[in-house]
């Protein structure tokens, strides 16, 4: 950390169960040289990564569905969100955990995987930095039907999806998970689903 402007005093952690939330003591010294000291919580989950399939071939995309408990309690219907996979990179690179969790929740075995971006998904809050790939994908890498790790409470439904399909359910509401929204969109903008031909 090298911002001049900033001193982080010190912390403690206000618990440390799922994962940690910590209080820290700030003393920012302002553009007008007067200094300001606050309080700010973060939300400290590790960082992780997401990932889109793709079939280019058949100019689909892989989703999953799981329930969310946090999109439930603030007021999604089922709490059932349509997502990438996605998850958490413990001690791997990024691109190992990324492997690690499509695999898992949907059941493809891959044997390389593009970093796209990464991003602060919400920084005013939660430290986590996500990295962001895409990976295309045939029937024949899908080693096994996936569902996710059910000792965590994981219980994941892997769809496929035209990406037109995908990027309605965007415009009408019934995809809402940012990471998803993102990858989503990154797809349609770097042409990686050719669009169908019109019929003669």
């Amino acid at each position: 950390m090298s911002n001049p402007a900033i001193t982080l005093e010190g912390f403690e952690t206000l618990s440390d169960d799922w994962y940690v939330l910590r209080k820290y003591r700030v003393r920012h010294r302002r553009r007008d040289g007067s200094e300001q000291s606050y309080s700010r919580e973060a939300y400290d989950r590790g960082n992780g990564a997401a990932i889109l399939l793709y079939d280019p071939a058949r100019g689909t995309v892989f989703l999953t569905r799981q329930f969310r408990l946090p999109a439930y309690v603030n007021g999604h219907a089922d709490g059932m969100l349509m997502e990438v996979p996605a998850g958490l990179l413990d001690s791997d690179a990024p691109a190992d955990a990324i492997r690690r969790e499509a695999e898992e929740e949907a059941g493809f075995t891959l044997p390389a995987v593009e970093e796209v971006f990464t991003a602060y998904m919400s920084p005013g809050s939660v430290t986590e930095r996500l990295h962001f790939f895409v990976a295309a994908v045939t029937a024949e890498a899908r080693t096994h039907a996936g569902g996710g790790n059910a000792e965590e409470g994981e219980e994941i439904e892997t769809i496929e999806l035209p990406l037109g399909q995908a990027l309605a359910m965007i415009r009408d509401g019934r995809i809402q998970d940012g990471k998803t929204i993102m990858l989503l969109q990154h797809a349609a903008l770097a042409g990686l689903i050719a669009p169908p031909c019109p019929a003669p």
